[in-house]
């Protein structure tokens, strides 16, 4: 099992170095359809050539009681609003501000950290379009589409 690094302040670090993705994943998911959360874990960085990097997800809120029961171990049933955990994070994510604000749960060892995100120093669109102008810039090396097996027909030659 991860352990929890032990600088006191490591979770804000985390967050105001990784905000720009975080902006970025939550604003596109809130323009796939619906308000959520971001849900990121730090047990299995991923080593690249620009750092250690982390799964992040979003879970719009039409799918967020069935993932909090099944991730935070409550029962697989409907959340109940007495159970305050898991109501808690429900009702930040009907009442934040999607273009300024943003919900975000921090999972490090065995311990997950619920964040509500207010005041931003850069929004969730001035994210979403800081890397999408990132993108334009410094786009990613072309990859080749496998061939499929089987005959290749005259026009992809």
């Amino acid at each position: 099992m991860s352990e929890i690094p032990t600088t006191p302040d490591w979770q804000q670090d985390f967050i105001a170095t990784n905000l720009l993705a975080l902006g970025h994943n939550a604003w596109t998911g809130y323009l796939g359809g619906d308000r959520g959360v971001i849900i990121c874990s730090t047990n299995s960085p991923a080593m690249g050539i620009t750092g250690e990097t982390f799964q992040t997800h979003f879970v719009p809120r039409s799918r967020l009681a069935a993932c909090l029961n099944a991730w935070l171990a409550a029962p697989d049933t409907v959340i109940l609003r007495h159970h305050f955990m898991n109501a808690h994070i429900l009702e930040a994510v009907d009442t934040y501000d999607p273009s300024t604000d943003l919900i975000f749960l921090l999972e490090a060892a065995n311990q997950v950290t619920f964040f509500n995100l207010k005041n931003l120093p850069i929004t969730p669109p001035q994210c979403y379009e800081q890397v999408c102008k990132m993108r334009d810039e410094f786009p990613l090396p072309f990859t080749p589409r496998p061939i499929p097996s089987g005959r290749i027909s005259e026009y992809e030659k």
